[in-house]
């Protein structure tokens, strides 16, 4: 597998070595000791898979302390624009993202530590998307960002007029107005 650094070191693309023939292909899609040796050491707790539409756009999500998560994420079928926003006030990429087209073609995979907001809009006609999380959802706990924030600068490569939104996601706050993580405390960590 290769393991992709992106502008905020602790975010990391993984593409996983696939192996093909007229059979079709196969590829490990977890290894807990190869993904160790690359740096992500996480104690999966929980694997989700949701289904969705061109246009829909789940995010930006995230769960307060002590509930944070971090996250693996992949498109079994079709594909995302899949994005990660650093929220922890102090760090050198505050407020800065990273965005990846994740595919099922490309089988890429998105590695989002604890203290990030995290959220992905469907580019294809459908689309099947997992992963994993190192800790429970707690819905007390659930908390989000506003995709939108002019602050962020996010081009989600879908028309605006386009998007399919949940009510709880058309009502997150600012940047500057939501629940942040402190990156000199680690607050976000365990």
């Amino acid at each position: 597998m290769n393991v992709i650094d992106t502008e905020i070191p602790e975010v990391k693309i993984i593409e996983p070595k696939v192996f093909g023939d007229s059979r079709g292909y196969f590829f490990e899609s977890w290894s807990d000791k190869r993904y160790k040796e690359s740096g992500i050491d996480c104690n999966w707790l929980q694997d989700n898979e949701s289904r969705s539409r061109y246009g829909v756009l789940r995010g930006l999500h995230y769960q307060a302390a002590p509930y944070t998560q971090a996250k693996l994420v992949r498109v079994i079928k079709g594909a995302v624009l899949d994005v990660a926003v650093d929220i922890r006030k102090g760090s050198p990429t505050f407020g800065k993202h990273v965005a990846v087209e994740l595919t099922e073609d490309n089988k890429r995979q998105l590695f989002v530590p604890r203290g990030f907001a995290h959220g992905f809009v469907v580019l294809s006609e459908d689309v099947i998307f997992a992963y994993k999380c190192d800790n429970l959802y707690a819905p007390t706990h659930e908390r989000g960002l506003a995709f939108n924030d002019p602050a962020l600068g996010i081009d989600w490569k879908v028309d605006l007029k386009e998007f399919l939104l949940s009510e709880k996601d058309t009502k997150n706050p600012l940047l500057k107005d939501a629940e942040l993580f402190d990156y000199n405390t680690k607050d976000y960590l365990k």
